[in-house]
């Protein structure tokens, strides 16, 4: 398994935030995720290596094609790392709509 620090590195790259959300719906080959960027296949390849070393995606092959899928575990454990700040938010969020409620009061 993969550390936080390979996660955040393989997502600092906007090229792989996009193959991940293209991966949401259905899995996607080399070739689908080509056509979706500006880069070249192999770049395409690349950046998916580096998304498979952080645990962020998955790969199965299905004749002479490979099929990427989004790992959804490591995303669970970012997912359980950021609870924290959101409650935080949240918590400041609902301080802010009631000062403002009792404002219009």
């Amino acid at each position: 398994m993969s550390n936080f620090d390979d996660i955040f590195r393989a997502l600092s790259v906007s090229v792989r935030r996009d193959m991940l959300a293209a991966m949401i719906d259905e899995d996607r080959t080399v070739s689908d995720l080509t056509a979706r960027t500006d880069i070249s296949q192999s770049a395409v390849s690349q950046h998916l290596a580096v998304l498979k070393d952080a645990g962020l995606v998955r790969d199965r092959k299905v004749g002479r094609n490979r099929y990427y899928a989004v790992e959804v575990g490591q995303l669970l454990l970012l997912d359980d790392w950021l609870d924290p700040f959101r409650n935080q938010w949240a918590g400041a969020f609902d301080a802010l709509e009631s000062h403002l409620n009792k404002q219009k009061n």
